[in-house]
């Protein structure tokens, strides 16, 4: 991936709360729900509803969100595109980690089965 410390830095300082509404409304609008973005979201970082809202609340960045996540171990079998980049070739770890959340979102969106975005 031929990405730019620039592009890095500009999302780690991104925050959570800013991106989060769209994340809801690209699911929404796809006939999916804010419950099933939050079990994706919470089965990526470990956040659950009451630590989300903290989070959104103190309007962490990205790499104040990502610091404290518990990534589960499977997360490499996150693959394929996102924003025209390999999620698995990305190789600063915070900006994959971003786009391994940004790549179950689209999926959620799309309509794969939940039992397939969380790589059970």
């Amino acid at each position: 991936m031929s990405n730019t410390a620039h592009h890095d830095e500009r999302i780690a300082k991104m925050t959570f709360a800013s991106v989060y509404p769209h994340y809801l409304n690209k699911v929404e609008r796809k006939g999916r729900t804010k419950e099933e973005l939050h079990q994706v979201i919470e089965w990526l970082t470990g956040y659950n509803n009451k630590d989300l809202q903290s989070l959104i609340d103190k309007k962490l960045t990205f790499e104040e969100f990502f610091q404290e996540a518990t990534l589960p171990a499977n997360t490499h079998l996150i693959t394929d595109l996102i924003c025209g980049y390999r999620v698995e070739e990305i190789e600063n770890p915070l900006t994959q980690k971003v786009r391994y959340l940004d790549k179950l979102v689209d999926e959620l969106a799309k309509g794969k089965k939940m039992e397939k975005i969380l790589r059970m």
